[in-house]
C-alpha cells in the first residue's frame, strides 16, 4: 500500500527574498550568550564526536536517560517509531499544535486523535501522547493535565526557557522530556536537542537504538554542553526581562491597530488582522508573520516579539496598506 506523502508546514524561511523583519519565527531575536556562541564557533569540525555521547549526556543529567537529537522535530519522529515499536496503536496530538506530531504518527500508521483541552485525552488502545508546553501555536499553558495512567506521554518543552509569566508546570513522574534549546538560544540552525526519559526501560533502550550514527554535530555538541551552564542561564533571564518589556510595547501597537490578540505565557501569540490579505501584502514589503492557517486557524496569524525597530516597520507598512485601502 502506497501511502500519500503528507508534508509539514513551517514559518521562517521560504523562497521568497529574505523578510528585514521576521516575526514568524519565536526564536529569541536576541540571539546566543557569547561564550556559548564562541564555543560553537569553535568547535572541532574536523573529527567526529563521541558516538555515544557519553560526556554530554551526563552533562545534561543522568547518562541512562538522555538522548541526543537532531533537534525536536527528528525527536518527535523517533520518539514516535519507539512508541509504535513498542504496541503504540494511538497517537494523541494537540490541535492546534506542531504538525510534526500528527505526521510521524501518520506515516507510521498510527490512529491520531487530536484534542484541544488534555480533559478531552481518552485512550482507547495503547497511546503515545503528546503535549506542548507551553504551547505552540498559542503560547498558553495547557496544564493541569489529567491523569494520563499508562501512556507513553511526551512533554514538548521547546518553548518552556521563554516562557515570559506564569511557572512551569510539574511534570507527572512517568512523563518524558523534549528539550530543544535552540529557539531560546536564536540559534535554530543549529539542530541540537534531547529527550530525557523518566528512567531507563524499554523504550529509552529502543529510541536509543533508532538514532542515526552521529546524530549531533560537533556545533550541537558545543550547544548543548553550554546549555546548562549558569552564563547561559543568567544570559536568558535578561533576555526574558526585555522580551517583556517589547512584548507590552507590542501588543499595545496592534491593539492600536485594531488587530485581534489571544493571551500568551510566551514571546509569541496569536493575532488576527483586520485585513484578510494583510499576509502576503506584509510579506511584499519584507515583514513575514507565520500564516495560522495549517494550524486550523485560518485568519489568524502567529506573531513574535521583536525589537523596536520590526514593530515600527510593522506598524508603518499596515498604515500603508490601510491608507492604500482608504
Amino acid at each position: 500500500m502506497i501511502h500519500t506523502p503528507l508534508l509539514p508546514e513551517h514559518g521562517g524561511p521560504d523562497d521568497g527574498p529574505s523578510a528585514a523583519f521576521d516575526f514568524s519565527t519565536n526564536a529569541s531575536p536576541l540571539g546566543p550568550p557569547p561564550a556559548l556562541l564562541r564555543a560553537v564557533q569553535a568547535a572541532d569540525r574536523a573529527c567526529y564526536p563521541d558516538p555515544g555521547y557519553r560526556a554530554l549526556r551526563r552533562r545534561l543529567g543522568d547518562e541512562q536517560r538522555v538522548l541526543p537529537t537532531a533537534g525536536g522535530a527528528e525527536g518527535i519522529r523517533r520518539l514516535t517509531l519507539a512508541a509504535m515499536l513498542s504496541g503504540r496503536r494511538e497517537a494523541w496530538v494537540p490541535q492546534p499544535g506542531f504538525g510534526d506530531y500528527a505526521l510521524a504518527a501518520h506515516a507510521l500508521g498510527l490512529a491520531v486523535k487530536s484534542y484541544s483541552d488534555p480533559a478531552d485525552i481518552r485512550p482507547t488502545a495503547p497511546a503515545l501522547v503528546w503535549i506542548c508546553e507551553p504551547s505552540n501555536p498559542t503560547g498558553a499553558c495547557l496544564a493541569p493535565w489529567p491523569d494520563l495512567g499508562d501512556t507513553l506521554l511526551i512533554v514538548d518543552r521547546a518553548y518552556e526557557p521563554l516562557r515570559l509569566q506564569g511557572e512551569a508546570p510539574t511534570l507527572p513522574a512517568h512523563a518524558w522530556q523534549l528539550v530543544c534549546p535552540n529557539k531560546a538560544l536564536g540559534l535554530t540552525g543549529i539542530r541540537a536537542g534531547y529527550a530525557l526519559a523518566p528512567a531507563t526501560d524499554a523504550i529509552w533502550a529502543l529510541a536509543l537504538s533508532l538514532a542515526p550514527s552521529w546524530v549531533l554535530s560537533a556545533e550541537g555538541v558545543a550547544l548543548l554542553t553550554h546549555w546548562l551552564d549558569e552564563d547561559t542561564q543568567a544570559w536568558l533571564a535578561d533576555v526574558r526581562t526585555q522580551l517583556r518589556v517589547w512584548r507590552t510595547a507590542q501588543r499595545a501597537l496592534l491593539a492600536d491597530l485594531d488587530w485581534q490578540q489571544r493571551d500568551s505565557c510566551t514571546n509569541f501569540w496569536l493575532a488576527r488582522p483586520p485585513q484578510a490579505d494583510m499576509l502576503p501584502r506584509l510579506r511584499e514589503r519584507g515583514i513575514r508573520l507565520r500564516d495560522a492557517t495549517s494550524f486550523g486557524l485560518p485568519g489568524w496569524v502567529r506573531v513574535s516579539t521583536q525589537p523596536p525597530a520590526a514593530q515600527q516597520a510593522l506598524q508603518l507598512a499596515v498604515l500603508e496598506i490601510e491608507g492604500e485601502d482608504a
